[in-house]
């Protein structure tokens, strides 16, 4: 045993080192057993171009106490580090990088940029997972993945040949979401959406028949280039003598004809739409019901093409002002309305999207969908919180064709070759050869690279071996839960569950815990934009890894937002300090006597060490349950309180008695009793503080050492586990009423402003437990100074000059000649009367809640109940101490 732990906390001097430690002994590699059963963990993969933010921290942290957790309680628990390779982010980053030494992507073509790229991978790309190593994420990092490593691209292409041969991936001229910036299509999950202050432009379109013809509103006229007709809905009755008809787009002087459709609200604006299928999905698809042809005004880097005449060359947004300018000025404008305008944003610069018609590669989404919405009827697979499944299905429900092609180099190439000769598309798993139509030998592979998300969809499997049938894909898959942020439900999560039912035949997951974002203190989320974000490593290095995971855990609740208060941080760090201190003093009053601490003869034990010894065992089995449920800041809180309030604050100061003592083997039994709750306090804390526990573990006698764990690593310990055995439910009875004497007894002190050191009696009336609190006598006498307990068998031989405090099954009297302030004590009275009266209001006001009496179990309206006589049978005895001091005061 080490001699003790250093005087000061100070992690610095440990976290780094303790993680080393960790990897080289291997703590963290989950191996195929078949006497345990598994629990998989798949980390969202950080992108490469990406460094630790508090959001990873979070996530990170999330998973890494579930982890933990389960390797101790016996599961052969893999957690799979990986990153993604962000196909858009990554592009831009190595472009600007050639750029700043005066190298541009097209003049060194293809294959000399992925050199590049690649090298920028190599130098960079390890960066997010080293930072992962220092906030303590206990991965496999032998099975680290990357979504562009050989057996990931081996998946990718198997997926993509698979769904083609089957019909589901198709290559079509389709209206599609384009950045102009990154210059590439996005899927609709790649499209930020929000709304923000515009303008709608009413505008007139004559008749071609001279007559007046229809106004129609627009938010986007530089678009009007591309008009081919205008719907109105079959039942408007304002327009039924225009159907048919043709009107003249505004100076364009082109005739387009006046049509009936669905689409059109007679309720919204003028009820008349222009239809301009190039640049809006409803219109792309009044377009195809309708055969309309199909005009773009708009080139790829948004300016106008030679379809907007002397506009074009122009950017869309100054064609648009300018537009509406001469349309004003020729008499076509008839009003402008401000409005609140929906805009689509890319995900990666935030350029305003805009919608392109392309030749594009797509997924048929409808029929691959069905298994992932079946999937949440039949339980295969839970939401956390369940709200999150409306989320989830909504999206599902509403699915479009997934456009899967990017305009990149930097990604999987999609394996489809065109014959040069015939035309003939290609797709397979190896480079053809010849072309099976023609015979040609000259093919050439697709330009355009997949959807980063696209290779993400697989992550569960793929990470595995699939589409090898390895040995960890069928021990470790599917796996167990998904921790995520709601905010990439769409992006990813509905992606892997349609993955998996399709290659798989089930969920990828059993749950998906959503969590929410941090925050600032003011609830502002947190950007570059504001500057209020916070840099988890600069956390780690001031405070150390185990206060920030602490702070997080016990901040966050499934599905909601947090807020990082530095406040809360401190607290955490101050948490930590306390262990540690506490440690020190446990350590510092042992002896070198090992085999001592493996068992105790139980009829040895006292009052307190039964107290202690029994709450953590209901503290075992309430954070069991809290962790099950995915309520992991409810766990951490409970082992909060177990450490700090019970264990340092009350039991250890009332051993120290014992333990300054003659008697040599109730010494040994406290000794036993602190080294054993402290031990597991230290397994309920290892998920979520793992340096510190550790840490102050390897200082502690070994005990009972484990086959597989000869090195005394904590993190190989087992789970501690609920023992009826040690449920005292008398002594808990004892020790909670001492305390809450003792709590009585201080507040009288600090009302009165009698100092601690003050030697005072204490007069107790018990009708109802007097036994429990005889039983406890010492405790109050050691804790709270009392150099005498004088016990009535009536209140009415209670001193009439007294402080006094009311609780359930007693009454406590300090005679005022020991601390001698009538007004106070009045006042104080006033006080007391005035919360047990609010607390009487309250209980009444719920009992007569007839809401809450339907809908309430039967047990918790009785405790109510039992409530509502407590509190008014203290209100009586208040009462009348209140009428005694008032006596007193006015003598």
């Amino acid at each position: 045993m080490k001699k003790n732990l250093a005087t000061t906390y100070n992690p610095k001097e440990f976290e780094d080192r303790i993680y080393e430690m960790w990897e080289s002994k291997g703590a963290f590699k989950a191996v195929r057993d078949e006497n345990k059963e598994s629990f998989t963990i798949v980390m969202p993969p950080p992108n490469i171009t990406g460094q630790l933010h508090m959001g990873h921290a979070l996530d990170q942290t999330l998973q890494d106490v579930l982890i933990r957790w389960k390797r101790m309680d016996g599961y052969s628990a893999l957690w799979i580090p990986g990153s993604d390779h962000a196909s858009i982010a990554t592009e831009v980053k190595v472009v600007n990088k050639l750029r700043e030494e005066g190298i541009e992507k097209d003049d060194i073509g293809r294959d000399e940029f992925l050199k590049h790229a690649w090298e920028w991978k190599k130098e960079y790309g390890g960066r997010i997972t080293k930072q992962c190593r220092k906030l303590g994420d206990s991965c496999d990092w032998e099975r680290e993945r990357f979504t562009m490593d050989e057996g990931c691209s081996k998946a990718v292409k198997e997926m993509f040949v698979k769904l083609y041969e089957k019909g589901y991936i198709y290559k079509g001229n389709r209206l599609i979401n384009w950045c102009p910036e990154c210059g590439t299509s996005l899927s609709e999950a790649e499209v930020e959406h929000s709304d923000k202050n515009g303008k709608y432009w009413y505008f007139r379109y004559p008749g071609a028949d001279g007559s007046e013809g229809i106004v129609v509103a627009t938010s986007r006229p530089e678009t009007m280039f591309g008009d081919v007709a205008i719907a109105v809905h079959p039942s408007d009755e304002r327009y039924k003598d225009m159907i048919g008809k043709n009107v003249i787009l505004p100076l364009v002087n082109k005739e387009i004809p006046v049509i009936v459709d669905i689409y059109p609200d007679p309720d919204k604006g003028t009820g008349a739409v222009k239809i301009t299928p190039a640049h809006d999905p409803n219109d792309f698809e009044v377009g195809e019901r309708n055969n309309l042809e199909v005009l773009s005004c708009i080139s790829e880097d948004a300016t106008m093409n030679e379809l907007a005449g002397k506009y074009e060359g122009m950017d869309r947004f100054e064609c648009r002002k300018a537009w509406v300018k001469d349309l004003d000025e020729a008499g076509y404008l008839v009003k402008t309305e401000e409005k609140v305008i929906p805009i689509g944003e890319c995900y990666r610069c935030h350029t305003v999207i805009e919608p392109m018609l392309s030749d594009q590669w797509f997924v048929k989404m409808e029929e691959l969908a069905k298994p992932a919405i079946e999937a949440t009827k039949t339980g295969a697979l839970s939401h956390v919180p369940e709200r999150f499944e409306k989320t989830y299905l909504n999206w599902l429900n509403e699915i479009r064709d997934w456009c899967i092609s990017r305009q990149l180099w930097w990604g999987h190439r999609i394996p489809a070759y065109y014959c040069e000769e015939c035309g003939e598309i290609v797709v397979s798993l190896e480079e053809p050869s010849v072309c099976p139509k023609c015979g040609c030998t000259k093919l050439k592979q697709d330009e355009d690279v997949l959807d980063t998300w696209f290779s993400s969809a697989l992550w569960p499997f793929s990470t595995l071996g699939w589409p090898d049938k390895t040995e960890d894909l069928d021990y470790f898959f599917p796996t167990d839960v998904l921790v995520t942020g709601y905010d990439i439900i769409f992006f990813w999560v509905v992606r892997m569950v349609v993955s998996s039912y399709e290659t798989m035949g089930e969920a990828p997951f059993k749950d998906v815990y959503v969590h929410g974002l941090v925050r600032d203190e003011q609830g502002r989320k947190m950007s570059k934009s504001l500057g209020n974000g916070i840099d988890p490593l600069e956390i780690i290095d001031n405070v150390g890894a185990d206060a920030l995971r602490f702070m997080l855990t016990t901040g966050t609740s499934p599905g909601n937002d947090m807020r990082f208060i530095e406040s809360k941080l401190d607290s955490s760090r101050n948490f930590a300090n306390k262990l540690w201190n506490a440690s020190r003093f446990v350590i510092m009053n042992l002896q070198d006597e090992e085999g001592n601490f493996l068992s105790m003869d139980k009829s040895d034990l006292k009052d307190e060490d039964k107290w202690i010894l029994s709450r953590v065992n209901d503290s075992i089995s309430y954070v069991n349950k809290a962790l099950e449920r995915y309520d992991l800041a409810l766990a951490g809180q409970k082992v909060y309180d177990l450490t700090w309030n019970e264990y340092c604050d009350w039991y250890i100061e009332i051993v120290k008695g014992r333990l300054y003592g003659e008697d040599e083997k109730d010494k040994a039994v406290a000794r036993y009793v602190l080294v054993k709750v402290l031990k597991d306090i230290l397994k309920l804390l290892h998920p979520f503080m793992p340096f510190i526990t550790e840490e102050i573990w390897s200082y502690l006698p070994l005990g009972e050492l484990k086959e597989d764990n000869k090195d005394n690593l904590l993190i190989k310990e087992s789970w501690p586990k609920y023992e009826e055995n040690l449920a005292y439910d008398r002594e808990v009875d004892i020790l909670d009423t001492s305390m809450e004497i003792i709590r009585a007894v201080r507040n009288i002190r600090a009302e009165a402003e009698a100092a601690p050191s003050r030697k005072l009696r204490c007069v107790i009336y018990s009708d109802k437990n007097k036994d429990i609190v005889i039983a406890g006598e010492r405790y109050i006498k050691q804790i709270a100074n009392i150099t005498d307990i004088i016990f009535i068998n009536s209140n009415s031989d209670a001193p009439e000059e007294a402080m006094s405090a009311v609780m359930n099954g007693a009454e406590i009297y300090i005679p005022l000649d020991d601390l001698v302030d009538y007004e106070a004590e009045l006042v104080r009275l006033k006080k007391e009367k005035g919360r047990l009266e609010k607390e009487v209001e309250r209980v009444v006001k719920k009992l007569a809640n007839q809401g809450f009496l339907a809908k309430a179990p039967k047990e918790v309206i009785e405790e109510e109940e039992t409530k509502k006589i407590k509190y008014k049978d203290m209100l009586v005895k208040v009462d009348e101490r209140l009428a005694m001091v008032s006596k007193k005061v006015n003598c």
